[in-house]
């Protein structure tokens, strides 16, 4: 199974940890030059501004703001731990709201050495404390799975499956899922997974990057589509199927990339966007 190719880059968001050397207004500047059709903000990026500003200045660029990232890291060993992973994520929430983005990706966390099924219950617990005033703003919540590697303190959700249990739980229209290839590329469940999430409408985004062999950092050393060994082409499929037509968000962590000249990084990703996504 493979997905029609892609012919435009209208349906391109690409993340501002992406390019990473850029301030917010270089990136909305050089992905509007470009022609990406989104882009998805990362909360550091608007430290010092005014957001609503930046987020006119976004929609003055033609950019769609997919999404605000990141949210989550509830589970906490002290009570006071847990009501300020709260309150940061209403904090996150107020933010999405002021710049005018529809949801909020969640990376959920975890406690080293505290069980994982602990850390499961204070993430849903902590996304139920958040859910009204996400309500009152409708703004969506998209849990990420994370891959297994992470599971010590990044994060205690790390396949589909799980975040599909904590939605289940949750059952609101508002919570879904942030479907990230580098962290769910392995699963032999994944095609099983994505079909759920779609027929219960909670596919929430859908993020892309590629996995490279050997890969000499765990964080930083993601490969641009095409450069690894995900099978990109397959996996979109498979959310088509399902019922996505939203962005492929470009996500990718990379040191390498980074050292780069910003601007030819751009052009790479427009061309592995187009060729191997």
């Amino acid at each position: 199974m493979s997905a029609i190719p892609l012919t435009d880059t209208s349906k391109l968001c690409v993340h501002t940890i992406t390019t990473k050397p850029w301030s917010v207004e270089e990136a909305m500047d050089k992905y509007a030059e470009a022609g990406v059709g989104g882009i998805t903000v990362w909360r550091q990026w608007l430290e010092g501004r005014k957001i609503s500003e930046v987020g006119d200045q976004l929609r003055a660029c033609d950019l769609e703001i997919v999404s605000l990232c990141r949210g989550g890291f509830f589970p906490a060993a002290t009570s006071q731990g847990l009501e300020d992973a709260i309150e940061d994520n209403r904090l996150a929430i107020r933010e999405a709201a002021e710049l005018g983005a529809p949801m909020i990706v969640l990376v959920c966390g975890a406690v080293p050495g505290q069980a994982l099924d602990e850390s499961r219950k204070q993430i849903a617990d902590g996304i139920a404390a958040a859910l009204p005033l996400a309500e009152d703003y409708n703004i969506r919540l998209a849990i990420e799975p994370l891959h297994p590697m992470y599971a010590d303190d990044r994060s205690a959700i790390n396949t589909m499956a799980s975040a599909n249990e904590v939605c289940d739980r949750l059952d609101h229209p508002l919570v879904g899922i942030a479907a990230d290839v580098y962290h769910i590329w392995w699963d032999p469940d994944l095609a099983e997974q994505i079909r759920i999430t779609g027929e219960k409408n909670r596919l929430f985004a859908y993020h892309v990057c590629d996995w490279m062999t050997p890969t000499t950092d765990l964080l930083n050393d993601r490969g641009l589509m095409g450069e690894g060994c995900i099978p990109l082409e397959e996996i979109r499929a498979m959310v088509e199927k399902a019922g996505f037509t939203g962005f492929n968000e470009v996500e990718v962590f990379s040191d390498r990339w980074w050292a780069r000249d910003q601007d030819e990084f751009l052009t790479e990703i427009k061309k592995a966007y187009l060729n191997h996504t």
